[in-house]
């Protein structure tokens, strides 16, 4: 039996055609907008999702194109559960002063998962949110949820844990560098 080496390569060609299609997370996430979080460690990469949250989103990303979070902290850490930062106070009271009608919906509160911080009125999120250590299901429904962690995951595991009451980071609070949309 003789070997076709043109079939051969076309068969291979078509194989990682289709796996590109149906397996590359580049392929799904290079299509909603994608923030850039630096922080001392490293890059954080943050996919949005504005079919979920249309609003949250389109508000998130101008914050982060103007600068606003350039140099704010992760005030409250609790390990297991969940990094908070976007406050420009440091201690979880301030926001940009432009309130966001919630938009719950139906992504579940898991590992990476990004959502708006909010007093207990739920129209109340402002500036602040926070990224999920691991999955939360009394979050769901409950909290604006509008991204997730794509990439440097393990940079938001590193971040020190709050040693003040609920979580309050005391000292040394790790800075945002800089938040931006990927252009």
């Amino acid at each position: 039996m003789k070997f076709n080496f043109k079939k051969k390569k076309f068969f291979v060609a078509g194989i990682l055609f289709l796996k590109s299609l149906f397996f590359s997370e580049n392929v799904i996430a290079s299509e909603n907008p994608i923030i850039f979080m630096t922080l001392k460690s490293g890059t954080v990469k943050i996919e949005m999702f504005p079919d979920y949250a249309p609003n949250t989103v389109k508000r998130i990303i101008q914050l982060s194109n103007e600068g606003f979070y350039d140099g704010l902290t992760f005030h409250r850490v609790i390990k297991g559960f969940m990094a908070q930062g976007g406050d420009p106070d440091g201690n979880g009271t301030g926001g940009s002063g432009k309130n966001l009608k919630a938009e719950f919906n139906d992504l579940k509160h898991t590992r990476g998962i990004i959502s708006m911080a909010r007093a207990q009125d739920p129209n109340s999120a402002d500036s602040q949110f926070f990224i999920c250590y691991d999955t939360h299901p009394f979050l769901d429904n409950n909290y604006t949820a509008f991204g997730k962690v794509i990439e440097g995951m393990h940079l938001i595991d590193r971040i020190p844990e709050g040693k003040g009451q609920n979580g309050q980071v005391i000292e040394n609070p790790t800075k945002i560098i800089s938040m931006r949309l990927k252009k």
